[in-house]
C-alpha cells in the first residue's frame, strides 16, 4: 500500500504554534490547576481565538478547515504539557463537533456547528452508561417519540465536557425502539435534563467529567442525529476516529514524560556524575525515544489513512492500544528516574502519572482495542 505522510508546511505550523502555546501559557498553570480541580476556562477561550477548537471541520462552519493528521499534531502538543487541557479539546471535537458534522442535516450543521468549531461553546458526547461500558448496545437511555418530542428518560456517566458554563449540550445515544439506537442532541437547560457535579479522579482533574440523568427531558423532533435506528453504526464510527485522537493523547503524554526524565538526568548528580550518564539511565531513556517513535508513527498512519478516505478502523485501534501502553511505560519510567521526587506533587511528572492510566480505559479499554483489531485481522 501507497502511503506518503510526509509533514506539509502547515503541519509543521500547527505544531509549532501549539507547542508555543503550550508551553508559554498552559505549562505555567498546570500544576495550579490541577491541585485547584479548576477548568481552564481563558485557555479554552484562548485556544478557540487560535482556530484550535474545530480544527477538521470545515472553514464554511467556522472551523480551521484542516486535516486529522493536523488535529492529532495538536493533541499530542497539548498532551506534551497537560492532559487535562488536551482530552477537552479532543472529547469536544472529535465527540461533542464531529457527530454534527458527520451525519447532522444541512439546516442542524448551519444552526449548531458553527459555535462548535469556533470553540465559542462545548460539545459533548452521552455513550457510556453504568450497566453499559465496553458493552456499549447495552445502552439503556430511552427516547420515545409524543407529539413531535423526543422523551428521554436514563442516564449517562463519565462524560467529558457536558457540565461547563460554555458548553452548549450532548449528544447522546438512546433506545428509540425495542431493538435500534439512535443518537439525539438534548441541549444543555433542557428541562428534565440534570448534570452532576464534577466527577472527582485521580487524573485529568482539571478537565469536567459529569454524570448525566434524564426525566422525561423533552427535546424537538428535529434533534435527531442522523438516522433513526443508526446509532449504533454510528457511535462506532465516531469511536473510530476519536481513537486517533486519544492516542495522539498517549505519544504526547510519553513524549513529555520523556522530557521531563531527560531533563531532570541531565540535572541530578548522584556518585559525583549527572545520573544521565549511568548505563541503567540511559538504556531507559533510548527504550522511550524509540518507543515514541513507533507510537508517533502509527498514529500518524491512522489520521493519514482517515484524511485519505481509506479503511482505518485496525490502524486507530492498534495505535490507541500502543499508545496506551506506551504512555503507561513512559510515564513509569520517567518516575522512576525522578526517584523519591518524581512521587512529590511538585514535579510535574506525578501529574504524567496519574493522567494517564485513563488512556487506556477511555475511548474503548485496551482490551476492546485488541477486540477491534483481532475481527480486522479475521479471527
Amino acid at each position: 500500500m501507497s502511503l506518503s505522510y510526509d509533514l506539509s508546511d502547515e503541519h509543521e505550523l500547527i505544531r509549532t504554534t501549539v507547542r508555543e502555546f503550550a508551553e508559554q501559557r498552559i505549562a505555567p498553570v498546570a500544576e495550579e490547576l490541577d491541585r485547584e480541580h479548576r477548568f481552564p476556562y481563558d485557555i479554552v477561550s484562548e485556544l478557540a481565538e487560535l482556530g484550535l477548537m474545530g480544527i477538521p471541520i470545515p472553514e464554511e462552519y467556522e472551523g480551521a478547515g484542516s486535516d486529522t493528521l493536523a488535529y492529532a499534531i495538536a493533541i499530542e502538543e497539548l498532551t506534551r504539557v497537560d492532559s487535562s487541557v488536551a482530552i477537552t479539546v479532543a472529547a469536544h471535537t472529535s465527540l461533542g463537533t464531529m457527530p454534527i458534522f458527520l451525519y447532522g442535516t444541512e439546516e442542524q450543521k448551519r444552526e449548531w456547528l458553527p459555535d462548535l468549531a469556533s470553540g465559542r461553546r462545548l460539545g459533548a458526547f452521552g455513550l457510556t452508561e453504568p450497566g453499559a461500558g465496553s458493552d456499549a448496545g447495552a445502552t439503556q437511555t430511552r427516547a420515545e417519540l409524543r407529539d413531535g418530542q423526543w422523551i428521554v428518560n436514563g442516564s449517562k456517566i463519565f462524560i467529558t465536557n457536558a457540565g461547563t458554563d460554555i458548553t452548549w449540550g450532548v449528544t447522546i445515544t438512546a433506545r428509540t425502539g425495542e431493538d435500534e439506537i439512535s443518537n439525539v442532541v438534548v441541549p444543555n437547560g433542557t428541562p428534565g435534563y440534570e448534570i452532576s457535579p464534577p466527577m472527582e479522579k485521580i487524573g485529568w482533574r482539571a478537565s469536567d467529567t459529569r454524570e448525566l440523568s434524564f426525566s422525561d427531558a423533552a427535546v424537538p423532533e428535529g434533534n435527531l442525529l442522523g438516522e433513526r435506528g443508526q446509532g449504533f453504526r454510528q457511535f462506532l464510527e465516531i469511536l473510530d476516529g476519536g481513537r486517533i485522537s486519544v492516542a495522539a493523547m498517549g505519544v504526547g503524554l510519553a513524549q513529555g514524560a520523556y522530557d521531563l526524565a531527560f531533563r531532570y538526568a541531565q540535572e541530578r548528580e548522584q556518585f559525583g556524575q549527572a545520573i544521565a550518564r549511568f548505563q541503567a539511565v540511559q538504556f531507559r531513556l533510548a527504550d522511550m525515544a524509540t518507543e515514541i517513535e513507533a507510537g508517533r508513527q502509527l498514529v500518524y498512519k491512522a489520521a493519514w489513512l482517515k484524511d485519505q478516505g481509506r479503511a482505518f478502523a485496525k490502524e486507530a485501534a492498534m495505535a490507541k492500544l500502543f499508545t496506551g501502553i506506551l504512555s503507561n511505560r513512559a510515564a513509569n519510567d520517567a518516575l522512576q528516574i525522578h526517584g523519591g521526587y518524581g512521587y512529590m506533587d511538585e514535579y510535574a511528572i506525578s501529574r504524567f502519572y496519574r493522567d494517564q492510566k485513563v488512556l487506556e480505559i477511555g475511548e474503548g479499554t485496551n482490551e476492546v482495542q485488541r477486540m477491534v483489531i483481532a475481527r480486522h485481522l479475521g479471527l
